[in-house]
């Protein structure tokens, strides 16, 4: 049956998960009523896992239950002592009824139109990896700021479907790994398990946040390049499916002339994650 499954991990969110399950009850049109002669009414079906949270995470994502329930879409909230994202993930994804699922984070927001288009192209009976169109929010410092004005414009960003904080698969998409490992980067994992031909960028936009301040940029930044390098030496088998670009010459030149400032913050938080180690995750906020 046509349906999709979003599975919201959420470990000390609540200032942010009330944003994010507005921008779902405000998707416009309702999945299913976005194309065709006839339009029928697509299940949707919101399981947020609060996992480790010693906050009000839980309590406000309960709140919307009746707002969902308006809507016609199934809403749980699962209360997990433990942290950690992949153990939220998974149990998620071990409650979820769909068989098609969208994985997203609670500091992301959701264009209107984007949820109909994901909900669609994912029903698909061919293996699919999709996202939408990721727009970074407006900062507040300003290192964050600069750097956000040159990431938005290096390939990663510009060319692939990067699927960051929102990414989704197809039902014989989803069958192509068990539960999720004990890995870092859930997102690198999850778009390397398909080949570039087999990821759709979506029309849709949505808004996704960096980390506020210089240290965090450079804290996260270590941390993801630790993710990738961990799913290169433990599933090497899925660097073959990276089309990930470098900025050319004159590509790294056009924007050190257009904007000295961004890329001189920008290169020198990637010079900085060469040194020093491991020091966990922090959003920053």
């Amino acid at each position: 049956m046509a349906g999709l499954s979003i599975i919201l991990p959420a470990s000390n969110e609540a200032e942010e998960i009330g944003g994010c399950l507005e921008s779902l009850l405000k998707s416009d049109p309702k999945p299913g009523y976005g194309s065709g002669s006839i339009p029928v009414p697509m299940p949707i079906e919101v399981v947020v896992v609060a996992n480790g949270c010693s906050d009000q995470t839980v309590d406000v994502a309960r709140k919307y239950a009746p707002r969902f329930a308006a809507m016609g879409w199934d809403f749980t909230v699962l209360d997990l002592a433990e942290g950690g994202k992949m153990g939220a993930l998974n149990a998620g994804d071990a409650v979820a009824m769909h068989r098609a699922r969208a994985y997203l984070d609670a500091d992301v927001r959701l264009g209107a139109g984007l949820l109909d288009q994901l909900a669609r192209v994912l029903q698909s009976e061919k293996p699919i990896y999709a996202s939408g169109q990721c727009v970074i929010a407006p900062a507040q410092s300003w290192a964050t700021r600069a750097y956000a004005r040159i990431y938005a414009k290096v390939p990663f960003m510009t060319h692939g479907t990067p699927g960051c904080g929102l990414f989704g698969v197809s039902a014989s998409g989803r069958r192509r790994w068990g539960k999720f490992p004990d890995i870092i980067s859930d997102d690198t994992y999850v778009r390397l398990s398909f080949a570039p031909e087999e990821r759709l960028k979506l029309r849709g936009k949505y808004a996704w946040p960096l980390v506020e301040g210089y240290a965090n940029l450079i804290k996260v930044r270590r941390r993801q390049n630790t993710g990738v390098t961990e799913i290169k030496s433990k599933y090497q088998h899925l660097m073959k499916n990276d089309d990930k670009l470098s900025l050319g010459r004159l590509s790294v030149l056009s924007l050190v002339l257009k904007d000295p400032i961004g890329f001189a913050v920008y290169s020198s938080v990637i010079f900085a994650t060469r040194f020093g180690g491991e020091d966990g995750w922090s959003r920053g906020r």
